[in-house]
């Protein structure tokens, strides 16, 4: 098989494809034409980075745990920075990352689920944390533009005695549930609608298709399993953190 690689179409291609994206973005109003190419050249920096760095994680276990930390690390700025108008908002949505995704990770390794080497537990962590990221924003944004839109019943339901906690859960409890449907809808369609990438990536790396579908299941069973107690996670945190100013997104 012909190997993927940046040739000079592609140099023309990428470019390309992500000034459309901007361009589209603009004509939209979705107002992230400077987003986006700023994000894809921040992609080439960083994967780049990671391909010279990658070997050094992968030759030790304790390159793998600080590449994991790394990961966590990142992972609870970027969705930190999501979650403007909660106090705390990083040490929370740390929390709302960290702590589904590694329980789940030391279960697979207990169980004997996965091969307990680094070349596995890398790309696995940083799957869980990736989609524990991605749960923890989407929920904890929904959740705060609940209680900014509806912000008149929070005070009304104080004003009859809730407490402030108790208001935010009784407004905004449920909100951020839609932040779980991208990955149900991986798992429902996987193998009809898409072929997820831990899949492929195996059947490109020689492995038999039933054995990278299996791991594939593990992958998916695991995400679903993060995704939803960082969605949890994140709805508790920010009740906790009542009272706090009207949240502005």
């Amino acid at each position: 098989m012909r190997s993927v690689g940046l040739g000079p179409a592609t140099l023309v291609l990428l470019p390309v494809l992500a000034g459309l994206a901007a361009l589209l973005s603009r004509l939209g109003g979705l107002g992230h034409q400077r987003a986006l190419p700023l994000a894809v050249g921040r992609a080439v920096l960083q994967l780049a980075a990671v391909g010279l760095v990658v070997g050094f994680a992968l030759s030790s276990y304790a390159g793998t745990l600080a590449f994991l930390v790394l990961m966590a690390g990142v992972a609870t700025f970027t969705s930190g920075r999501r979650l403007r108008g909660l106090p705390g908002a990083w040490a929370r949505a740390g929390a709302a990352i960290v702590v589904p995704a590694t329980p789940v990770l030391v279960l697979l390794l207990l169980t004997r689920s996965v091969p307990a080497n680094p070349a596995t537990l890398l790309p696995l962590g940083g799957i869980l944390v990736g989609g524990a990221m991605s749960a923890t924003t989407l929920a904890g944004r929904r959740v705060l533009a609940e209680l900014r839109g509806r912000w008149g019943e929070v005070e009304a339901a104080m004003v009859v005695g809730l407490t402030p906690r108790q208001a935010y859960r009784e407004i905004a409890g449920r909100a951020g549930a839609d932040a779980l449907l991208p990955a149900l809808d991986q798992t429902r369609t996987v193998g009809l609608v898409t072929l997820p990438g831990t899949f492929v990536g195996m059947v490109l790396g020689g492995a038999p298709p039933l054995r990278a579908a299996a791991f594939q299941l593990v992958v998916l069973v695991c995400l679903l399993a993060v995704e939803a107690a960082a969605i949890v996670l994140v709805t508790e945190l920010v009740a906790a953190a009542a009272p706090f100013p009207r949240p502005s997104l």
